[in-house]
């Protein structure tokens, strides 16, 4: 870490001690020292509690003068990091989301955003603990946003994936998170040609759908132990699905869109053929759209003390991966390489925030 970064990083902490001179002062002097950006963003802030939920971001920012210089010349106003509470209203309703800004040192500059949705059971505070992509984010200086599903829309805190109100663009819950994206990308600096989704079970059946129907706003797609779009129509076929894996023929044409798939071998909530299921429909999109795909097969980086896994990547005559699958030997139904401070994780890995991240931003 450069003198820069650990001063940025010492101001954000004086600054959630209330200590607002000192840290102004100092973020004064690491700018004085001309350097232009960080090298590695401060760590995962703690997560807030239910009561932190409020209409109005609240959001940590360094206010300091502008460096001596041409009075035409203004420094850019940087930013610590920060993981806020906010609302949004759509359709009539009320939807709880969390934000997720990496420390900035120059806030014009657009940021990718990763959209992250939430399994059932979960809510964007849980999901943001357990799957540590804001470690990932901070490091990467990346947006993450996490919608919440309303608990009267489904009691068990479920996307509505199965719905048929919920499978089609401009309508239901892929609507919402939409507008919400776009909002978001708007008011916070977010780059709208690198948003990303991706999401954990019922939240990976949703960000598949996403991915099909709004191949315009997102860019790639990430399905953790999740199912393809359209897998069900009905609660009776959501459960078939998620036991036997999807039908073909509920197969039906599907965006060609940059997509990676994460699932664990000893899953017995959704069936592992769920992950083949999106896969081949990808394969077969992006075939008919005229990509040439070959897959090259090879063993997931791991820890030492990770999980083995089998990693296949299909990439086009360019070289550019475009499709990207991990199968987990004898991984449960639970987030890969997860912080066990939240549910439905695997802390052994390998980590699914990590490998999606580099799927997402290094793609080319």
């Amino acid at each position: 870490m450069d003198r820069t970064a650990a001063a940025l990083a010492l101001a954000t902490q004086l600054t959630r001690d209330g200590r607002l001179q000192e840290a102004t002062q100092l973020i004064q002097q690491a700018l004085g020292m001309g350097r232009e950006r960080q090298e590695a963003p401060p760590s995962y802030p703690q997560a807030r509690t239910e009561s932190d939920f409020i209409d109005v971001p609240c959001r940590e920012v360094f206010d300091t003068p502008p460096l001596t210089g041409p009075a035409h010349h203004h420094a850019p106003r940087p930013r610590g990091e920060s993981f806020t509470a906010h609302v949004f209203a759509h359709g009539g309703h009320r939807w709880r989301y969390r934000l997720y800004e990496p420390a900035r040192i120059d806030p014009a500059i657009l940021l990718p955003v990763v959209v992250m949705l939430h399994g059932c059971k979960q809510d964007a505070e849980d999901f943001a603990r357990g799957t540590a992509m804001n470690e990932v984010a901070a490091r990467e200086g990346v947006l993450v946003l996490y919608p919440e599903q309303l608990r009267k829309a489904n009691q068990m805190g479920c996307w509505n994936w199965f719905d048929p109100q919920h499978q089609k663009r401009d309508g239901g819950e892929p609507a919402m998170i939409a507008a919400l994206v776009q909002s978001v990308v708007a008011t916070h600096g977010g780059d709208p040609r690198r948003v990303y989704v991706a999401g954990l079970s019922a939240g990976g059946a949703m960000a598949a759908t996403l991915g099909d129907l709004y191949p315009d706003v997102f860019a790639a797609v990430g399905v953790h132990s999740g199912l393809p779009a359209r897998a069900a129509h009905d609660v009776p076929s959501a459960f078939s699905a998620m036991r036997r894996g999807a039908s073909q023929a509920a197969a039906h044409r599907t965006a060609a869109i940059p997509t990676i798939v994460f699932h664990g071998t000893a899953d017995k909530t959704v069936a592992p053929g769920n992950a083949d299921a999106v896969l081949q429909r990808q394969v077969h999109a992006h075939r008919a759209a005229g990509t040439t795909l070959i897959p090259l097969e090879s063993p997931g980086a791991h820890g030492a003390h990770s999980r083995r896994a089998t990693r296949v990547q299909w990439r086009d005559s360019e070289g550019t991966t475009v499709l990207e699958s991990w199968s987990i030997a004898g991984a449960p139904h639970a987030w890969s390489g997860g912080h066990a401070g939240g549910s439905f994780t695997d802390p052994q890995g390998p980590s699914a925030s990590e490998a999606m991240m580099a799927f997402f931003l290094h793609r080319k």
